[in-house]
């Protein structure tokens, strides 16, 4: 299944894989939010859910372009639609794994950091809290999940204090 060309599903016996496509940053888009989240739709009955993506960039966080040219209330509309998407994949009833084959920043990291585990390579990548350089304000559901999910209270507020990666 080819969902608008911005992801893929594939299955593997019972995991499915949910790749997304192209070289490019894989900014939150509306668009790409919508496309994750019918993706993960696609996988009923899956014995495992792997997220990743090709290219540098696992998710270089909400697509700020974008939100540059369209009215603010559209901004809400991405913000929801991405924790939807958060909501989605904390509840689904099998493992889920993101592969972070590159950076994931901002949203990126919430995006990653939504499934039941994380798998990186050292030397490729990084989580990172781009906000805190930005100036811009986490989200609270962005910080209890880095609660839930970063259990060394010293690296979660490194993370949210300093900026620093993961």
């Amino acid at each position: 299944m080819d969902t608008a060309n911005m992801c893929t599903v594939e299955r593997r016996g019972r995991v499915h894989l949910i790749t997304l496509t192209g070289a490019g940053e894989h900014r939150l888009s509306p668009a790409l939010i919508s496309a994750i989240r019918a993706a993960v739709a696609a996988c009923p009955g899956a014995g495992a859910l792997v997220l990743a993506a090709e290219g540098k960039y696992f998710s270089n966080g909400f697509d700020q372009a974008w939100a540059r040219t369209v009215p603010p209330h559209l901004h809400t509309t991405m913000s929801e639609g991405f924790r939807g998407l958060v909501a989605d994949l904390l509840a689904l009833p099998m493992p889920t794994v993101a592969a972070v084959t590159g950076h994931a920043a901002a949203a990126g990291c919430a995006l990653a950091l939504a499934h039941d585990s994380v798998v990186m390579r050292a030397s490729r990548g990084f989580l990172y809290m781009s906000e805190v350089d930005a100036g811009i304000k986490i989200v609270d559901y962005f910080g209890e999940l880095l609660r839930q999910k970063v259990p060394d209270a010293a690296t979660r507020r490194d993370m949210l204090l300093r900026g620093d990666k993961m």
